[in-house]
């Protein structure tokens, strides 16, 4: 198994996704230059991590979208490629049109560094098979800009076709429909504002759920070869 981790200027959430990558999924893990043409073919996933991506300038994301990588993110994910984005990852995903909607800042105009409790909406995606429907898990959150926004006609969509992956439990940032994570119509593409990748093991006051959604995607991709290097 391949994946690429993408690193921008800004990012400091990649040497996590590496490591999750790397020591729980074992995969081969390398890092993916944002300012370079990537030859994404025989990678099984690429992980667009979190951060400050270009210092978060104009909109968090917005700079992003424009990195040649970003083009090789789209046709790998157009083949049908396994995609999560993660904080400021979501953020580029949906300025690059990779999902629906936008992520703007927190409704108290704070940034919010904590442990919050989020419901799985859908358990059917490559990177949410293992929970349990309605299972609620923990996971940590660290962002400004985290308050999910999309026009009525799209939320209507995306909650008919169970384009919600999770759901905070409580009113975290204002979030519409307290939206946490979305996917794509086809399911491959998930971007979410907590950070599984910051809660892989137990510890302390950490509950290691995050380690259920790699292991989904381990799932996903031994049980479909077509998902595998395409």
């Amino acid at each position: 198994m391949k994946t690429g981790v993408l690193v921008f200027p800004g990012s400091n959430c990649d040497r996590d996704a590496f490591d999750a990558a790397a020591f729980e999924m074992r995969s081969e893990a390398r890092f993916l230059w944002h300012d370079e043409r990537q030859d994404l073919a025989g990678y099984d996933l690429i992980i667009v991590p979190g951060g400050f991506s270009y210092g978060d300038h104009l909109r968090c994301g917005a700079i992003a979208r424009f990195s040649p990588v970003m083009q090789d993110v789209k046709r790998f994910a157009e083949r049908g490629g396994l995609v999560i984005g993660i904080c400021n990852g979501f953020q580029i995903l949906t300025e690059s049109g990779l999902l629906p909607g936008a992520l703007l800042r927190n409704r108290s105009l704070h940034f919010i560094c904590d442990q919050v409790t989020i419901s799985v909406e859908n358990n059917t995606t490559p990177f949410s098979s293992l929970f349990a429907a309605k299972q609620r898990i923990t996971l940590p959150i660290a962002h400004a800009e985290g308050n999910y926004y999309a026009d009525a006609e799209t939320l209507a969509r995306l909650e008919d076709n169970g384009q919600v992956v999770f759901r905070y439990v409580d009113d975290v940032n204002g979030a519409a429909n307290r939206i946490a994570g979305i996917c794509n119509t086809k399911g491959n593409v998930l971007g979410m504002m907590p950070h599984p990748e910051r809660n892989l093991w137990p510890s302390n006051n950490f509950t290691g759920d995050g380690k259920t959604v790699f292991q989904s995607i381990i799932k996903s991709l031994n049980s479909n070869p077509a998902l595998i290097g395409v």
